[in-house]
């Protein structure tokens, strides 16, 4: 599938113009249909775009494991992109809430309160368990093999990439999008999908950390994210109410940690 358009342009260099084509990165919207009702529409990247829905399903609290859909399908008739999921009928009683909302969480074009907002993710979202210790050369060299797959913004200049890593490090899944929030839907839901996202141990986002992004993380079991650029103050304070590590790289060679240290060796942070 396509994700990108060459698109003629003027290059002005060294006092000079001169007439290119330059690839731009595609971006076109995808409904996401529960139980053949619009739940919500995204604007993405062409591509993955079941892993994408598996992975935007489970951080919304629609489904806890990939059994809970009966069905999940892809459809672009007649030009629209939608994809749409069928949930166990014991399932959807159980999510009756979340279905009956207005709106949804996962993204701050909600449009809802702050403090409904963080009602909301309280309800869908538990504490994480401490169970990996890495040390910072480790996290930079994660961080590394993320821009190593970076092949569309290689192209583009203009996509954003997770990835998501096992206890040993090993990568597991990753993922590239227009938007941040749907890089990390993609790059999970692949995990999900594969019934493997409970060996996802790290994320690391070529992004900013915000508040959705650890939500995201947090529903997926994700103990610890790291990023390129810096997290958001409202990013930080839900991390550390759900036992998560959030760092990222700092001015020159510098590493910042901004809660859950623990996971990162102590004699590195002397």
């Amino acid at each position: 599938m396509e994700n990108t358009h060459n698109q003629p342009m003027v290059l002005h260099e060294n006092g000079t113009l001169q007439k290119q084509n330059q690839a731009l990165i595609l971006e076109e919207p995808l409904s996401i249909r529960i139980e053949g009702k619009p739940y919500a529409v995204v604007m993405r990247t062409p591509g993955d775009e079941l892993a994408h829905a598996a992975g935007f399903c489970l951080a919304e609290g629609l489904v806890e494991n990939p059994e809970d859909f009966t069905t999940l399908g892809f459809c672009t008739e007649d030009g629209v992109n939608v994809v749409t999921a069928t949930l166990t009928p014991e399932r959807r009683k159980q999510v009756h809430h979340i279905l009956s909302r207005q709106g949804f969480v996962s993204q701050t074009s909600c449009g809802i309160c702050g403090k409904e907002m963080l009602t909301d993710l309280y309800q869908i979202v538990k504490p994480v368990d401490t169970t990996m210790v890495m040390n910072i050369d480790q996290a930079k060299a994660c961080i590394r093999q993320l821009a190593e797959h970076q092949d569309l913004y290689a192209r583009t200049g203009s996509s954003h990439a997770a990835m998501v890593f096992d206890m040993d490090l090993a990568p597991m899944a990753w993922a590239e999008d227009v938007g941040r929030h749907n890089a990390l839907d993609k790059a999970i839901g692949k995990t999900f999908i594969q019934g493997d996202v409970e060996r996802a141990r790290l994320a690391v986002m070529s992004s900013r950390l915000s508040f959705e992004l650890v939500q995201k993380a947090a529903r997926a079991g994700l103990e610890i994210m790291v990023s390129m650029s810096r997290p958001t103050a409202l990013a930080v304070e839900l991390a550390e109410s759900l036992n998560m590590t959030l760092a990222c790289l700092g001015k020159k060679k510098g590493f910042m940690i901004f809660c859950g240290e623990e996971r990162f060796s102590i004699s590195l942070l002397k």
